[in-house]
This record gives structure tokens, C-alpha cells and sequence, in this order.
């Protein structure tokens, strides 16, 4: 234990969710764009999968991963209250994430199989330390967590298997957005709740978000099963009933959180939003049986909206608090967040031209591109800077302890 305490060096890798979401955010801002030149005919893409499964992949197990990482490494700690993996361990664990990035880029020049086992040893060293944490703090309620963070592990291993086998990953695919999403349930349900009872407390509400209970577990479950089925047979007429009645107790759980008190506070509001586009995604999943709504569009709902809105809105709390800067969004992030949800609107239009000669694509692509460059240039600099004092977040002069 004696490393896990001396000077952690670089202060990128002082603390979980420094390199990673730094990682994440500079990945979003660039694999977007790439992905739209080779779309488009503008870019050559050489590695393992087809192309379409390379973006698929890359922003599912390539930017959700490093971010489910980057909240991991940063709550096991408070849940343990032991010292936070830092220092080279840290760095060795991102080096990994970063050759994960390459190799599927087909930068490596290895094979598909040697592609599988570089990638995924990112997500299996994770769940190593992270079970190593959890083990030694005794804290057993939260291993909990690490089932669903396994199944995305398994997941990621799945694609390369399903691109190998059949030559495209198509129940992969889903797999991998139905694990992210139960992630947002399960630990969106856990700190939006609570995020928001700490701000109504401090106002002197009355009202209070309503406690986790026998219903969050049932609308658990029929999300479960109701993404299971999608991942299974996302045209089944069965898939469908299970998803939208999935998504409507979904809304009726985040009623529970009197997100609308929250409007006074933009990045509290952020997490309320974003998690509604969870049971507007499956509702929206639920109706492609039923010739509603397109699947691709479905999908994107929840990997732009709901994954893309909680992932985003999670970093910038988290840089925030642990950076020392006050919670507050301020005009810069809030715009980002407009603009990620501008990106989630505009993709359901698909190829349809939505303003100046551009299709949904391109003005999707943009508005996503546009709000992580914000997100970058205004927490990018408190991530690879050391964590300021009270007094600099207030203009206080320090007190002397006594």
C-alpha cells in the first residue's frame, strides 16, 4: 500500500477521472468528424470491422468506457475510503485504453484476434481493480456495480467475435448501448435522486425526491428485460410492448425526482434531462416494431441523447467538484449541453436536408463536434491542473488552521 500513497507525479494521473475523461472528451471531438469523412467517402478506414461497426464500436466501448472508468475510479474510493488508483497505475491503465484506440483503428497492424485482446483488456483490467477495491474495503453492497460493468466487458469481447464470425457485430451492437443504458438506471437512479435532495435540502424544501423503493426496483427489471429483448429482437411486436412499457415506467420514476425544481440549477437540470431521453429512447425503440420510428434513429436517441447527455453531464459535475470549482454550468457548458441535444434532434432526421443543403448527419455530426470543442477549452484546463482552494474558488484569503 505504500505506493498508493506516495506523490502520485503527473497531476493527469492524480485522479481517475482526470485522464479519462480528458480521454473521452478529445476522443468524442475527433472520432465524430473522422467518422463522417469516411462516411462520405473522404477517408479511408482500414481496421478489423466494417466501417459502420468501427464508429459503433468506438463510441460505445471507445468513449463509454473510458467514462464509466474515469466515475468509477473517482465514487469507488468514497465508497471504500481507500486511496484512489493514481500515478502509474493510472497511466498504464489509460496507455491501455489509448492502444485499445489504435489497434481498432487498424493503426497496429495486428489481427482481428490481436485486436480483441488488446481491446478488451482494458475493460477486464478494470473491473480487476476495481473488484480489488470494492473486495478490500469490505464495502459488498456496491459489488453490485461491477455486474453490469462486466457484461459491457463481455459485450466489447462479443463484437469482435460477431465481427469475426458473421463479418458485421449486429446483435453486438445492441448489446453494448442496452449495458451503457442500464448503467445510467442504475446509477442514474442513485445520484440524480441524491443530487437533487442535497439542493432542495439546502433551499429549505418541503418536498423531497421520493427514496429508491419496491418500484425503482420493478422499472429496473422491465428495463432489463425490456433491453433484453431489443438486444435480442429489436422488430418483435413482444420487444416493442416491453420496451415502451419499460419507457413509460421510466418517466413516471423521474417524475419521482421533482426534476422540474431543479430548473434554477442548469447543471442539475442537465441530469434530468438526460435521463428522460432514456425512456424516450426506448419508447421510441419500442414503437420501430410498429413502424413508428426508424431503427437507427431509435438508437440513436439513446446513444447520442441519453448516453452522450448523462456521460457529458456526469463529467462536467465531476471535473467541477473535484477540481474545487463551484457547481455551477455557466453559459459555455450549458451551451454544450443544448448542442449535444441539438446533435440528438437533429440525427433522427437522418438523411432528410435540414438547413442549408445539409442532412441530419452532417448537422449532427457538427453540433456534437461543437459541444464537446466547448466542453474541452473550458474543463480540458482543470483537468491537467492541480485542484484550487476554497479561497480561490471565493476570492477569501485562506484561513491559518488553529
Amino acid at each position: 500500500m505504500a505506493a498508493r500513497t506516495n506523490d502520485p507525479g503527473p497531476v493527469l494521473f492524480s485522479y481517475g477521472f482526470r485522464p479519462f475523461f480528458l480521454g473521452a472528451c478529445l476522443f468524442a471531438l475527433l472520432a465524430i468528424p473522422v467518422w463522417l469523412l469516411i462516411w462520405q467517402g473522404g477517408l479511408e478506414y482500414n481496421g478489423p470491422f466494417p466501417a459502420t461497426d468501427w464508429h459503433i464500436h468506438e463510441m460505445i466501448f471507445g468513449y463509454g468506457a473510458a467514462v464509466v472508468a474515469g466515475f468509477l475510479f473517482t465514487a469507488v474510493p468514497s465508497w471504500t475510503s481507500r486511496m484512489p488508483a493514481r500515478g502509474w497505475p493510472l497511466a498504464l491503465l489509460f496507455g491501455l485504453w489509448l492502444l485499445g484506440r489504435l489497434a481498432a483503428a487498424g493503426w497496429l497492424g495486428l489481427t482481428a484476434l490481436g485486436v480483441m485482446a488488446v481491446d478488451c483488456a482494458f475493460l477486464a483490467a478494470v473491473i480487476a481493480m476495481i473488484a480489488r477495491e470494492i473486495i478490500a474495503g469490505e464495502n459488498w453492497r456496491n459489488l453490485k456495480v461491477l455486474v453490469p460493468v462486466t457484461l459491457l466487458g463481455a459485450a466489447n469481447a462479443c463484437f469482435h467475435i460477431e465481427a469475426m464470425t458473421t463479418g458485421a457485430a449486429d446483435v453486438s451492437r445492441r448489446l453494448g448501448i442496452a449495458v451503457l443504458i442500464f448503467l445510467i438506471m442504475l446509477i442514474g437512479g442513485r445520484i440524480i435522486p441524491s443530487f437533487t435532495r442535497n439542493w432542495l435540502a439546502q433551499r429549505g424544501a418541503a418536498r423531497m425526491p421520493v427514496p429508491f423503493g419496491t418500484f425503482d426496483a420493478v422499472t429496473l427489471v422491465f428495463g432489463a428485460a425490456a433491453l433484453l429483448a431489443w438486444t435480442a429482437a429489436p422488430w418483435a411486436a413482444v420487444s416493442g410492448a416491453l420496451l415502451l412499457a419499460a419507457g413509460l415506467l421510466h418517466i413516471m420514476r423521474l417524475a419521482r425526482w421533482r426534476g422540474l425544481a431543479a430548473l434554477p440549477d442548469p447543471l442539475l437540470l442537465m441530469l434530468h434531462l438526460a435521463y428522460a431521453l432514456v425512456p424516450a429512447g426506448l419508447v421510441a425503440a419500442g414503437g420501430v416494431p410498429f413502424g413508428m420510428l426508424e431503427a437507427a434513429a431509435a438508437a440513436h436517441i439513446l446513444g447520442i441523447g441519453a448516453i452522450g447527455g448523462m456521460t457529458l453531464a456526469v463529467m462536467m459535475r465531476a471535473a467541477m467538484g473535484h477540481t474545487g470549482r463551484p457547481l455551477v454550468a455557466g453559459p459555455a457548458l450549458t451551451i454544450a449541453f443544448m448542442l449535444l441535444l441539438g446533435a440528438a434532434a437533429a440525427r433522427i432526421a437522418g438523411g432528410a436536408e435540414l438547413a442549408a443543403g445539409l442532412d441530419g448527419f452532417t448537422v449532427s455530426s457538427g453540433l456534437w463536434t461543437a459541444g464537446f470543442a466547448l466542453v474541452l477549452l473550458k474543463i480540458g484546463p482543470w483537468l491537467v491542473t492541480r485542484r484550487i482552494g476554497r479561497e480561490q474558488v471565493s476570492g477569501k484569503p485562506a484561513r491559518t488552521p488553529s
